[in-house]
């Protein structure tokens, strides 16, 4: 059995303290508050001794991509659905054959984005006797991004969603395209804005548009200044993965 590596929790703190000062002066550029974005720390593939750490120094939300992982780390540290004081965000591709993971274990689902994974989520989520929240995943940066909606399909998506009653439907999600310069994906964030700004979910019970989920770590900056109020930080707060 491998030997766990010691984690630097003061690494940890301060890293958080350098983001959290990145999105105070972000909001301000773009005349917001820092207590409008929501952070969660991209925990995928690190040990739950690092996410201890994280915790430890004041995080409360983390994303995995894989639902097994996101159920084993779970299963140790509950989430508030199951009674727990952190929320787990599923942030990565869901097969309908892990919807069972995600219904029991997370607390937020941000990749919605077909007919058939809504209405086995919804299935799911029904058998657990919760309504679980959603955010639909946007195709935002074409032909580099496998996974997420056209743009010009996603508000239909959201008029075929309003049929489950145990999704709760938030808003979106999307990845921009990989860029050196966060300022070339700029357009994408803002075409993001709009679709996000210009759906109607007015006396709609099981959609309601108040999270857009956008930024990463090398461009959460933009994202916050063209309107994101959750941003998704993995290397900014832990460093480096280790892929071995």
């Amino acid at each position: 059995m491998e030997e766990t590596k010691s984690v630097d929790t003061r690494a940890i703190s301060e890293r958080l303290e350098s983001v959290r000062e990145r999105i105070e002066q972000a909001c301000q550029r773009a005349g917001r508050r820092a207590d409008e974005v929501t952070l969660v720390a991209v925990s995928k593939t690190f040990p739950l001794e690092v996410i201890e750490a994280g915790y430890a120094v004041g995080l409360r939300h983390f994303g995995e991509n894989r639902a097994r992982e996101l159920r084993d780390k779970a299963k140790q540290h509950p989430g508030r659905v199951n009674g727990g004081d952190l929320d787990w965000h599923m942030i990565g591709h869901l097969q309908r054959n892990k919807a069972k993971f995600v219904a029991r274990h997370a607390d937020v689902f941000e990749c919605l984005d077909s007919p058939r994974l809504a209405k086995e989520l919804d299935k799911r989520a029904a058998k657990n006797d919760r309504v679980m929240p959603c955010l639909v995943q946007v195709n935002i940066a074409g032909a580099d991004q496998k996974y997420g909606l056209p743009p010009d399909e996603t508000h239909d998506y959201l008029d075929h969603l309003t049929q489950y009653e145990h999704l709760d439907v938030r808003g979106l999600m999307a990845m921009a395209a990989f860029a050196e310069d966060p300022e070339d994906v700029r357009p994408q964030f803002r075409q993001m804005r709009e679709l996000f700004e210009t759906y109607n979910a007015t006396g709609n019970s099981t959609v309601s548009m108040d999270t857009l989920s956008l930024g990463m770590s090398n461009d959460f900056e933009v994202a916050i200044e063209e309107g994101s109020t959750m941003i998704r930080l993995g290397s900014a707060l832990f460093g480096p993965r280790d892929y071995d």
